[in-house]
């Protein structure tokens, strides 16, 4: 895959489309040529049991049976879509700080995954942190 202008595929869906892959057979290799630093994500990913690694522009993304649930951090609101995904995949419980992120493009998201039928929540993590950033789970 490689990321293009419109009619392209599109840079905006690349991360996401890295959380997906890394729980597909084989291997896979997304090129980034429109941004030079889209893959913020990638770290957090690994966090959950990801194999990938960057060549260039290039991911390589070796899919995994599956992930684990871990402490992710979302840095801007298409990784935080990506670590969602990827947090619905995973085995055991993820939270993801930063969430301020996700919720610039995705209202009420917790509602709205619930009534698919996922196990998520929002909450303040303030007594748990000393940040006190809200956190998806």
């Amino acid at each position: 895959h490689k990321t293009l202008p419109y009619p392209g595929f599109p840079t905006d869906m690349q991360p996401q489309l890295s959380a997906v892959l890394s729980c597909a057979a084989g291997v896979s290799v997304i090129t980034e040529s429109v941004f030079e630093s889209r893959f913020l994500h990638v770290d957090e990913l690994k966090r959950m049991g990801a194999v990938m690694r960057l060549e260039g522009r290039s991911l390589i993304v070796e899919g995994v049976p599956r992930l684990t649930g871990a402490r992710v951090r979302a840095t801007d609101l298409r990784a935080g879509a990506a670590l969602v995904l990827a947090g619905l995949a995973a085995e055991g419980e993820t939270a993801i700080s930063g969430v301020e992120h996700i919720a610039r493009g995705h209202e009420d998201l917790c509602s709205k995954l619930a009534a698919l039928g996922a196990s998520v929540n929002s909450r303040d993590a303030s007594r748990e942190t000393a940040a006190g950033e809200d956190r998806l789970l």
